[in-house]
């Protein structure tokens, strides 16, 4: 059996002393239940967040979980195969595929998908409108970026990073 329960911190999110609340009791009930679950054979908790510095430091005490595996931002052989995935599906001509990757740095794998449907729709309206080519060019891909808010700050990374020097057991 495997249980996965995303965005963890919402139900075992770091604790305040001295002020009781409901997602305290929440917090404390995991705790103790955690370790009788990892008792039984064939078992398997995986938790995920993207706030690791948000979740109780008991949470993440040794006996708790095996492995705490990072899984930061796409690096750029990461975000090429990306991009190559949306972007295979696209008509397009020669992209360079460098100039993509390294405009598209600090986007989760999300933004480059919403990157590439804006992309697809700007070449969409082009081809519609302007009676353009019909494949999708670097300007197109340039300008899909440029239109795709970021999720990611280095302020998130340099977090990120902490959290990864702080916790992760691999």
């Amino acid at each position: 059996m495997v249980v996965f329960i995303d965005e963890v911190e919402e139900i075992a999110g770091a604790r305040q002393p001295r002020t009781a609340s409901a997602m305290q009791g929440v917090t404390n009930e995991m705790l103790k239940l955690i370790p009788p679950f990892r008792d039984q054979d064939e078992r398997l908790l995986i938790c995920a967040t993207n706030s690791v510095r948000a979740l109780d430091g008991a949470f993440l005490r040794h006996g708790r979980f095996d492995y705490v595996i990072p899984v930061g931002p796409p690096d750029p052989v990461a975000r090429e195969a990306i991009w190559a995935r949306y972007l295979a599906v696209i008509p397009h001509s020669d992209l360079d595929m460098a100039a993509i990757v390294a405009e598209s740095r600090l986007f989760t794998p999300a933004d480059i998908e919403f990157a590439a449907r804006r992309t697809a729709q700007l070449a969409f309206e082009r081809v519609l409108f302007e009676l353009g080519q019909e494949e999708v060019t670097i300007a197109d891909v340039l300008r899909g970026i440029a239109e795709t808010r970021r999720t990611l700050t280095p302020e998130l990374v340099a977090e990120f990073e902490q959290d990864i020097r702080a916790c992760a057991r691999v």
